[in-house]
């Protein structure tokens, strides 16, 4: 098969080419598009989903968002866990060291498989107690219950997508990962549609059709996304383990038995992430917390302005998920000056395309809203904190991405107390006093407060060297 120009250039990064800035701007392009399309495309998607449980009501709604928080701390943890080994996945790659990148891989999976099976137990066990424990109103406890248990038992899944796209990405395999995503979404639209509304006559240029569905509101839109992610999950195994020309494992041997030294590294890496995760996912659970006393349609407005958030943040995760690959292969191949360059040129072009996003948000916020609610007071209020977070964008992609760099380059400590500082002591810390007053707009003014001085001290962070300095696994030998 002939090599792609993005393949000559990943492998300018490992033979020590030099890379020209508009090089090194294209490779940049080159793997961060397909993962801003797919993240686009997943955020219009995710739309619809929501819709379908908006639809419903209020209470519906409020019910899966008042344990959206704890879903998120979950998820974080196997994220965390999946960067850890990925990261050296990129390391190892970038120094040509691609054996010992497999058996990486093979640690990883066995690692990253038994901490979902925990998550999960744990997840089941607290399901009937966790939305009472949140503050939920006895009208949308029993939806709450149901979503959150489905949802635990779908985490291996969850664990297995996750893992195979950081693999594949830190490989500089940006396009696959992204087209499954895409793929995981409509599914998980398919599913719901099926699922969550019963058998219903429909009329359809004037024909009318009979459309089968299990009628199980909440718990169909937790099933449905679950199986979405079981489907998805197989299908990305599958690629990295067979298909992929870096990874799969049918080149070597190796045993899945994950060693002390590759543990070692991926807690060097996840460890910080994890505590961050506690701190910042715990933060957006008092968030709910204190959301929660407000009522089902702060709640729900709430939820569904995070949701219509997503689509200015989620390219900058895409953008994200590139510097880390070319930070990463950049520093395990010991070029320091190229992996600075690339963090700067994701930098910019993540707060570029955050900000006009954050300019169509502010315009379209009613017709965005609506689309997720049909509740006009759902509407009406989420479309106030929406067009207050769009001047947060901007500072809040150069957290984004400068992480990211940080990330590809194994240094998650400082920015881990950086989000934990912000997240705590002011977005937290001023929501608890204005909230009981300005009602949800309490709760949003320090939140964009919040994220433009995270931005800022990220800023900084990246304009010095020692985030560089971290690189823990280069020259890692594994017989």
């Amino acid at each position: 098969m002939a090599k792609t120009t993005k393949d000559i250039l990943l492998e300018g990064i490992r033979n020590g080419a030099e890379l020209t800035k508009g090089q090194q701007f294209r490779l940049t392009m080159l793997l961060c598009t397909p993962a801003i399309v797919a993240q686009l495309a997943s955020v219009m998607l995710q739309f619809i989903d929501a819709s379908m449980v908006g639809s419903l009501g209020a209470n519906p709604s409020a019910s899966i968002g008042l344990i959206a928080t704890t879903t998120w701390l979950f998820g974080g943890f196997l994220f965390s866990a999946s960067q850890g080994f990925s990261v050296q996945v990129a390391h190892l790659i970038g120094a040509n060291d691609f054996r010992a990148a497999r058996q990486v891989l093979r640690e990883g999976l066995t690692s990253c498989i038994m901490l979902s099976l925990g998550f999960s137990l744990i997840g089941m066990i607290i399901s009937p107690y966790l939305p009472i424990w949140l503050g939920g109103g006895e009208e949308i406890i029993a939806d709450a219950t149901r979503y959150f248990f489905v949802y635990s038992l779908s985490l291996p899944f969850m664990q297995i997508v996750w893992l195979g796209g950081t693999m594949l990405q830190c490989s500089g395999n940006m396009k696959l990962p992204s087209i499954l995503d895409v793929v995981m979404c409509l599914l998980d639209v398919i599913f719901n549609f099926l699922l969550i509304f019963p058998t219903r006559e429909v009329n359809v240029l004037g024909l009318d059709l009979t459309i089968p569905g299990a009628g199980l509101g909440v718990t169909g839109a937790a099933l449905g996304t679950g199986i979405a992610m079981a489907v998805t999950a197989c299908i990305m195994l599958w690629f990295v383990l067979v298909r992929s020309p870096e990874l799969n494992l049918r080149q070597d041997r190796g045993s899945f038995r994950p060693t002390a030294k590759c543990l070692r590294n991926a807690f060097g890496i996840s460890g910080p992430m994890w505590l961050q995760n506690v701190a910042m996912r715990g933060a957006h659970i008092a968030g709910t917390v204190i959301v929660a006393p407000l009522g089902p349609i702060a709640i729900a407005a709430n939820n569904f302005a995070i949701t219509a958030e997503a689509l200015c943040y989620m390219p900058g995760f895409g953008i994200a998920d590139a510097a880390t690959t070319l930070v990463g292969q950049s520093l395990g191949a010991a070029r320091e000056k190229l992996a600075r360059s690339f963090a700067k040129i994701t930098l910019l072009s993540g707060m570029t395309i955050m900000t006009i996003l954050a300019a169509v948000m502010f315009i379209f916020a009613p017709q965005i809203m609506s689309v997720l609610s049909s509740d006009a007071s759902v509407v009406a209020l989420g479309t106030q904190v929406l067009r207050l977070e769009a001047f947060a964008e901007t500072l809040y992609a150069a957290s984004i991405v400068a992480y990211g760099s940080c990330v590809g380059a194994g240094d998650t400590m400082v920015p881990s107390v950086l989000n934990f500082g912000t997240m705590w002591v002011i977005r937290i810390g001023l929501a608890v006093f204005l909230t009981p007053k300005l009602g949800l707009m309490g709760y949003w003014i320090p939140m964009c407060i919040e994220l433009n001085i995270r931005g800022v001290l990220f800023l900084l962070r990246i304009r010095g060297r020692s985030w560089m300095k971290k690189a823990i696994v280069v020259g890692l030998q594994i017989n």
